[in-house]
């Protein structure tokens, strides 16, 4: 089966949404069908990869979002498509890429889309008035123009269970168990970073407004304020890099910043390495860098508003404000058997069990569009 896979809002070097394209991609190659991935880039290439045919369609950078680029020519993104003839149309993107389920309904081709956005979160968040209503309109526009919704997490669809759907199709995301491992610990890299006694917290992730990286300094400084000697290693780019840079050294806080750590070798080291992560976005649908983290041995403290509780379960801690995140990462530190509970959680997600459930959404999708024939 061709599975046809369009996404916006990727970038060329990280995200969560990239290392779930990929790992997706390379399960469905692995179980003998055709993935073919279409993504916006700086320019035209074709290139056959691990995880299936990647195109790249020229698409122009979103200002102020750090790289970010989106398939804006709807002429050439449909010529395409028309020109692989999709068995199944797959799209990772409800807002600048919801016109291709009307494409898809048009050439009788099945289609799903995959919310890994909030879209209620993303209008609160950046302070739209109304955004409750518009969210709810432009998902049941979304929930018209495809045939199937998959959600990550009952987080996410509660989204759009609010607006009477009730077959939105849940499939958690996974985490690679052998890259990110407890083996990874590497004393070398704790001696680095982080002094003698020193608790080592660990904060990977885009620097950018809806992540909220601000609560991980918080945090760090509360921490330090209640007398626990701590440093803060943060891995990740983004928009805020210098203000977070700026605020870091007018307050003294002891914060590395290492930048977008490109090898995943290296990055699964850090967190293997580190003693508590955060992750305190607040509009995170699934959160696999925190899933990665627990799959190092390393528990998370995380922002109770979003999906992560239900991801991490009690290999971790939700903080519900600002203030609760040191807390949070306090407690941490004083349990004893953290390492152990974080790995036993992680190993509920491998990625084959992700794979499996998205082709059984495909499959099924595909005998429907059998029967309407």
């Amino acid at each position: 089966m061709r599975i046809v896979r369009l996404a916006n809002f990727v970038t060329a070097r990280s995200g969560g949404l990239r290392t779930a394209l990929r790992e997706l991609g390379a399960g469905y190659l692995a179980a003998g069908h055709s993935p073919v991935l279409i993504v916006p880039g700086a320019r035209y290439e074709d290139v056959e990869t691990e995880q299936g045919r990647v195109i790249t369609l020229p698409g122009p950078e979103v200002p102020r979002l750090g790289g970010y680029r989106v398939l804006l020519d709807r002429r050439r993104v449909a010529e395409t498509l028309a020109r692989i003839r999709p068995d199944h149309l797959e799209v990772s993107d409800r807002t600048t890429l919801r016109w291709t389920g009307g494409w898809a309904r048009q050439h009788g081709v099945p289609s799903t889309m995959v919310s890994h956005e909030s879209l209620d979160g993303l209008l609160r968040l950046f302070g739209r008035g109304h955004g409750r209503w518009l969210a709810d309109r432009l998902n049941a526009r979304t929930v018209a123009g495809f045939d199937r919704i998959v959600c990550t997490t009952g987080w996410a669809a509660a989204e759009f269970e609010r607006l009477g759907v009730r077959d939105v199709d849940r499939v958690p995301l996974g985490v690679d168990l052998d890259v990110f491992s407890p083996a990874r610990h590497d004393p070398a890299l704790r001696r680095r970073w982080a002094a003698p006694g020193d608790a080592l917290l660990v904060h990977c992730g885009r620097l950018s407004a809806e992540k909220q990286p601000g609560r991980s300094l918080a945090a760090l400084a509360e921490v330090c304020a209640a007398g626990v000697p701590a440093v803060l290693v943060v891995a990740g780019g983004g928009p805020l890099r210098p203000a977070l840079q700026a605020e870091a050294a007018e307050r003294g806080l002891p914060v590395r910043f290492v930048g977008h750590l490109r090898d995943r070798a290296e990055l699964a080291a850090l967190l293997a390495t580190a003693d508590v992560a955060l992750a305190p976005g607040p509009i995170e649908t699934f959160g696999l860098g925190a899933l990665e983290a627990l799959a190092s041995g390393t528990p998370v403290v995380v922002s109770a508003a979003s999906a992560l509780p239900e991801v991490i379960g009690t290999a971790g801690l939700a903080a519900r404000s600002d203030a609760s995140y040191g807390a949070a990462v306090r407690t941490l530190l004083d349990r004893p058997d953290r390492r152990v509970a974080a790995r036993a959680r992680a190993e509920r997600f491998p990625w084959s069990a992700s794979v499996a459930g998205f082709l059984e959404i495909i499959t099924a999708g595909r005998a429907r569009a059998s029967r309407r024939t």
